[in-house]
């Protein structure tokens, strides 16, 4: 599998909560982002996976651990690593981090699903190679 991929993002003030704090829920935005951009370095298009594979990827499970905080204006490192590549199915292990500090860690499953079925489909085999090198 590919090596740690990394993205970098700046935390903004509609990230945080009351007390300048990055509220919980918008790791999986970050992470959700940094997976986007991973795709699109490995040169995969979400737009043309739709319209020329009729297939999209959609979030199966999260597991997330929080370790520390990340406040307002902090640039956080987020990290993307494949797990697990399966036939309809990647796991990835993901990091928040700020400087040397550990965040956040998570691991999500995404699926491959029919783009207007919903229902679990095959990853095209040349999204595979692209994704899997």
């Amino acid at each position: 599998m590919r090596e740690n991929f990394i993205w970098n993002a700046r935390v903004y003030y509609e990230d945080t909560d009351a007390g300048g704090i990055v509220f919980y829920a918008n790791y999986l935005k970050f992470f959700e982002r940094a997976r986007t951009e991973w795709l699109r370095a490995s040169g995969v298009n979400q737009q043309q996976l739709a319209q020329e594979f009729e297939v999209m990827f959609v979030v199966k499970a999260t597991a997330v651990d929080y370790h520390a905080p990340a406040r307002l204006d902090d640039e956080l490192r987020l990290t993307v690593v494949v797990e697990k590549l399966g036939r309809a199915s990647v796991q990835f292990i993901q990091e928040a981090w700020c400087g040397d500090r550990l965040l956040v860690s998570g691991k999500i499953k995404v699926g491959c699903v029919g783009a207007t079925s919903l229902r679990p489909a095959a990853i095209p085999d040349v999204i595979l190679a692209k994704i899997s090198v």
